[in-house]
């Protein structure tokens, strides 16, 4: 694990990019606080910061073929590294070290791009070819690790994190402001943009190649979800056997470990194979005020698997005060107020140990979010001649808005192209033309669906709750569940490490039929009923919380006058429509409306903009 930055300049880099390159690798230390190093020529400057895991002692970088011809940074750990070890010195290459890294150097030197579909892992990579001067940049399948590039004038400038690229005196601060209308949408900017204009995020399960015939990027992998036609038994035989297999895999590492624990039953699944293996550290955070604590259901948990728990409440105020730093470290705005949870979280952790396991991906591969059982409540509507459901719509609009029952014929009458785009979707269309200033959108912006309709098109004939989990998994999952965490770990020099993120277990996993995925309601059904093999019931029936934030009624007991600050500023009365964003909060804490989440999203996206472009 580390931090990984460079630049490329095919027609030769000017003087001064050493200091420059320097300047990028520091601002990076909390990646890999373990040590720096750094490759310059004359076309290629790569800097890299080192947090160990594997063979820490000789894991430096960058790390130079046996030739020499190419010269390596990289990010992440791969988790079949011995076995393609093995194959690799049968095939007659000598390793210098025990670590990960140098096996992908060595692979590519035997498969060139191709090395990608032999990893079995989490990655952001770059390796120079000194000899053909070529640069080849390589993210993993999830895109569990970042990476960020751009270019000013003939430089390719690449970095795991954007401040690192922001550090380049040819890189100016500026915000994506055709896309921030996403970001109020998505609570995040969607792939491959970023937050800051020309600057963009290789996707996951993608590679970019810069040589003479200018910049390539393109896909290896993708994950069909297809399901089959299979028996219950076999599903929860091969879901917990292909778990423990990635676990197994994902456990190699020198260093002191633990792994998050919260109410639900990926992290409790993970915790309880684990403490079969050996003592385990669990680390649990809650927030003061809400209706619901996750705490006491993990220290139950925790008990009933004998690990050494830590736990920690964060109230409102100590939320409050840690937002600006935790803001800085993850560089764009994600409204997501579990983040912050996660960041509390992260910092419990790794006052113990340098390695911790958690359960994302686990919702999007096995159908744990609640709003995956909205298609079979709408389906009655649904399965009704289309003049009739035109009629139903058209009364609905008609119901005032307190009426029970309006929003389940809007959602009802509507396809799920036009009214899923995503777990959280802020402000609709309608909203985002009353909060936004009109001067800057004169000619509108392309609407939410735009971003999605690729990803409904290529599940066209999946049934919807198919559907919204493969575009969760290709937008949601890395934007912001992804996003979050390893920015929040990072934060903190913790590597943070995801076994149910295998792309064999994923593989896998994409094939259960929906009629196993949500089971008289019960969400993640496969995945419950292999870790009952392992856990009490009470355990694995437990309802989905998600860290939950009381981020609503923070924001009536204690935020409104902050927000009402931020709201009437300079920098809301140039992107927003501040008496909208007014009324919102007034009718909110009035308990009118719960606009929570929406008045947090602007809220992130100014306090944001104060940090990286106001300075």
């Amino acid at each position: 694990m580390s931090g990984i930055c460079g630049m490329v300049a095919l027609k030769g880099l000017p003087a001064g990019s050493r200091t420059i390159l320097e300047d990028m690798t520091r601002i990076m230390v909390h990646r890999g606080p373990d040590g720096s190093g750094f490759f310059t020529d004359d076309h290629a400057a790569l800097g890299f910061r080192r947090l160990g895991a594997i063979d820490s002692a000789a894991g430096n970088q960058p790390l130079a073929s046996e030739d020499g011809r190419f010269q390596m940074v990289f990010d992440g750990a791969i988790y079949n590294y011995k076995q393609l070890r093995r194959e690799l010195q049968s095939a007659g290459h000598r390793f210098r070290s025990r670590s990960d890294s140098e096996v992908v150097l060595h692979l590519f030197e035997d498969l060139g791009e191709a090395c990608t579909g032999k990893l079995r892992g989490m990655f952001a990579f770059a390796i120079w070819d000194t000899r053909a001067k070529n640069l080849f940049l390589a993210r993993d399948r999830f895109g569990i690790k970042p990476l960020y590039y751009t270019s000013s004038g003939d430089t390719l400038i690449f970095a795991s994190e954007l401040k690192a690229i922001l550090e380049h005196p040819g890189v100016e601060a500026r915000l994506n402001l055709q896309a921030l209308p996403h970001y109020l949408t998505f609570q995040y900017f969607p792939d491959p943009e970023s937050a800051f204009a020309d600057i963009y995020r290789l996707r996951p399960a993608h590679h970019l190649t810069l040589d003479r015939g200018g910049l390539k990027a393109k896909k290896y992998w993708t994950l069909r979800f297809n399901p089959q036609p299979k028996p219950l038994p076999y599903l929860v035989e091969m879901t917990d056997h292909l778990l423990q297999e990635a676990l197994r895999l994902h456990l190699a590492s020198d260093e002191p470990r633990g792994s998050f624990l919260s109410s639900g039953i990926d992290s409790s699944n993970l915790v309880a194979l684990l403490a079969r293996q050996e003592e385990v550290n669990t680390y649990a955070v809650g927030c003061a005020g809400g209706q619901y604590d996750e705490l006491p259901a993990a220290r139950e948990t925790a008990r009933f698997l004998g690990t050494r728990h830590r736990e920690l409440t964060v109230d409102a105020a100590g939320y409050w005060s840690a937002l600006p730093r935790i803001l800085w470290h993850q560089e764009e705005p994600v409204a997501d107020p579990a983040a912050v949870a996660l960041y509390f979280a992260a910092g419990l952790a790794a006052a113990e140990v340098k390695l911790v396991l958690s359960g994302e991906g686990a919702d999007e591969l096995f159908g744990g979010y609640e709003i995956y059982r909205e298609p079979r409540a709408v389906a009655p509507v649904q399965r009704l001649p289309e003049p009739v459901r035109k009629l139903l719509r058209a009364a609905g609009e008609r119901l005032p808005d307190h009426v029970r029952g309006k929003n389940y014929l809007r959602r009802a009458t509507t396809p799920l192209e036009k009214r899923y785009f995503g777990n959280a979707c802020i402000f609709n269309e309608a909203e985002k033309s009353e909060i936004l200033n009109p001067e800057l959108f004169a000619g509108g912006w392309p609407p939410a669906w735009t971003i999605t309709a690729p990803y409904f098109k290529a599940s066209h004939g999946l049934d919807d709750t198919t559907r919204m989990q493969q575009l969760d998994f290709f937008t949601w999952l890395p934007g912001d569940i992804l996003a979050k965490a390893d920015r929040m770990t990072m934060a903190h020099s913790l590597e943070l490490r995801v076994p149910y993120l295998d792309h064999v277990l994923c593989e896998f996993a994409a094939t259960i039929p929906g009629r196993f995925k949500i089971v008289n309601k019960t969400t993640k059904y496969v995945l419950r009923q292999a870790a009952a093999r392992h856990l009490p019931a009470e355990i694995c029936n437990r309802p989905k919380l998600g860290f939950p934030v009381p981020i609503g009624s923070w924001i009536r007991a204690h935020y409104r006058a902050s927000l009402e600050e931020l709201f009437h500023g300079e920098t809301a009365r140039s992107y927003f429509n501040p008496p909208a964003l007014q009324q919102m909060l007034n009718d909110h804490c009035a308990g009118r409306k719960d606009y929570g989440r929406k008045l947090w999203t602007a809220a992130v996206f100014l306090l944001w903009h104060q940090i990286y472009l106001e300075k």
